[in-house]
């Protein structure tokens, strides 16, 4: 039986040592900068507004200071960019989130492009992507969940070094980020995808599986290492008459016969949501002490 890994405690635990360091920098530096969030919705999505108010709602426990941008749905490319020049523009804002996804209108990749990189805190911009998969000596950010899925591995005490782990799924929000992490840290990586063949036995090597392939409980017991760690970033609705909303979320992995097979696992929910929100936080805090080196280095 697996024992679980808690994405919930451990990214509570981040959130209260960035908490503190904050506090502690308040204290000792007269002009130290609150870090600060900038984020940026347009239009009225639901889902999106939820997303939003849960990290101003973060950034609130820790002490940041948010700036709100809330856009109308059909502003204009030209528009959405004078927005972002403003807060690029900002010293009191260190990192600046556009939430995803824009209105069909609205480029994405050319709407993240345009947010300097010392403030991508999403780690999506192309500067911070080359710089993670050249494993650059320059400072830079990493993308949120991936970091996420470190931190739950490191924090639970499982070795990276020397392991063997599978990354299922190629996209570059999760998959290509957390397979470069995974080689940073000397484990031998094999991804898969949609057009793997054979993808169970190559699953069954697996000392550590990261499951980000959008594909309900895809992956079986069965499939697995006996031991091994998953991670599971999966988060996908099935029908269920037995719930309330006629749903349950499930990741990409089939729990119930995972945890019979699997030393470790991250469940879904709780395991790598809540990662994602504190290592945004995170990297808030990075780029806030980055854009300060007068305060830390006197």
């Amino acid at each position: 039986m697996a024992t679980i890994i808690d994405g919930k405690a451990i990214g509570a635990t981040i959130l209260d040592e960035i908490k503190a360091e904050v506090e502690k920098n308040v204290a000792a530096h007269a002009d130290y900068v609150v870090p600060g969030l900038a984020v940026v919705l347009v239009g009225d999505r639901k889902d999106s507004a939820t997303y939003v108010r849960m990290k101003k709602k973060a950034c609130e426990q820790l002490g940041f200071r948010t700036v709100s941008v809330n856009l109308a749905v059909d502003i204009s490319f030209d528009a959405l960019m004078h927005e972002i020049d403003v807060l690029n523009a900002d010293p009191t804002v260190h990192g600046i989130l556009v939430q995803l996804p824009l209105p069909a209108h609205l480029d994405d990749e050319l709407v993240l492009n345009h947010i300097t990189p010392a403030k991508d805190v999403d780690g999506l911009h192309p500067m911070n992507v080359a710089a993670l998969s050249l494993r650059s000596k320059n400072p830079y950010i990493v993308a949120c969940t991936p970091a996420g899925c470190i931190e739950l591995l490191d924090r639970h005490g499982i070795q990276i070094q020397g392991k063997r782990a599978v990354v299922l799924g190629r996209s570059r929000i999760v998959g290509i980020p957390v397979a470069h992490l995974l080689l940073d840290r000397n484990a031998t990586v094999t991804i898969c995808h949609s057009k793997s063949e054979n993808l169970d036995a190559i699953v069954r090597e697996a000392d550590i599986l990261v499951a980000a392939c959008g594909r309900a409980e895809m992956v079986q017991g069965a499939w697995l290492k006996p031991g091994c760690t998953v991670i599971d970033v999966g988060i996908n609705s099935v029908d269920d008459a037995t719930k309330k909303a006629g749903y349950r979320l499930v990741g990409d992995v089939h729990y119930a016969s995972a945890k019979e097979v699997a030393g470790a696992i991250t469940p879904v929910p709780g395991g790598v949501g809540p990662m994602t929100i504190a290592m945004l936080m995170k990297n808030t805090l990075i780029c806030a002490h980055r854009s300060q080196p007068n305060v830390f280095n006197k």
